[in-house]
């Protein structure tokens, strides 16, 4: 999967790359981009509402973590950070047929953020679906919807 998401990502020229290697096993993709923070967000929304979906939320995680760093004794470490949730109605329900546990996983979040020491890149990354059941396609159904969300927002 990982090659074939690089192949497509040099045949389309997109501005988004793997942030570093990342193994099968890994619980999150990184990538980074050379598009703006707020072009980014934007962009994935829009990708999100191209998938025939409704972007469900977005949480403004580095406002949150910001404003109680201080208080719990840590540093801060982005300067802006945004979760943006959705689901997809068809993928929920093949999630759920596999095992009504795998609920659990929706809404799916992909994050947009820049860190503090690294105020010059853009980030994006989503959680890799680990699920219950018989999940094999319904696992790469979502890393596949993910990843054309996230090469379709360049």
């Amino acid at each position: 999967m990982k090659l074939l998401l690089l192949i497509g990502l040099m045949l389309f020229g997109t501005n988004l790359s793997l942030a570093s290697e990342v193994a099968e096993n890994d619980p999150v993709r990184v990538f980074t981009s050379e598009e703006s923070f707020e072009d980014l967000v934007e962009n994935i929304k829009m990708a999100i509402v191209d998938q025939g979906l409704l972007v469900s939320g977005t949480l403004h995680v580095s406002d949150m973590l910001n404003r109680t760093a201080a208080d719990l004794g840590y540093s801060e470490i982005f300067t802006k950070a945004e979760s943006v949730e959705f689901c997809s109605a068809l993928i929920s329900h093949k999630m759920a047929q596999a095992a009504a546990e795998n609920i659990a996983i929706c809404p799916f979040t992909i994050a947009v953020y820049v860190k503090k020491s690294e105020p010059e890149k853009v980030y994006a990354s989503y959680l890799v679906p680990r699920l219950m059941g018989d999940r094999g396609e319904v696992s790469e159904s979502i890393v596949e919807l993910l990843e054309t969300i996230l090469e379709e927002s360049l």
